[in-house]
């Protein structure tokens, strides 16, 4: 019998988890520690390789103190246009960028990055169809 790929829930859940603990500034080792793992495991609940069960999806919500219904944002049935953007932010880079652009003070400013940022999106080219 061959391995079973991951179900898009738990692709979810996975990404939501490796947000909150970057929102937290916490390594996979610390989350680990706090729940007796190892941070191999915390990688594969976070690539949505392994299944996070109930009791531990309550004390991962616990140790980064997020209701667990956080871990669910962005799953259930998604259009291109709804995509959560909670997977995008789980890069370490996007994440550095959001908080960046949430120190700008100046609401002109931001509508300049934000132009900017959209500019150079839309003039990089299409990757295996998609932007």
């Amino acid at each position: 019998m061959g391995k079973k790929s991951p179900q898009q829930t738990d692709v979810v859940v996975g990404h939501n988890i490796r947000f909150w603990r970057l929102e937290r500034k916490m390594s996979q080792t610390d989350l680990a520690n706090l729940l007796g793992l190892t941070f191999q495991q915390i990688q594969k609940y976070e690539n949505g390789a392994n299944r996070v069960g109930a009791s531990r999806l309550m004390q991962i919500a616990t140790a980064l103190d997020v209701p667990i219904h956080a871990f669910f944002d962005g799953a259930g049935p998604q259009t291109d246009e709804t995509e959560s953007p909670i997977k995008f932010v789980g890069d370490q880079q996007a994440l550095r960028l959001v908080r960046a652009f949430a120190d700008i003070d100046d609401a002109a400013l931001r509508r300049s990055v934000v132009n900017l940022v959209e500019g150079i999106a839309g003039s990089q080219p299409e990757e295996n169809g998609a932007k």
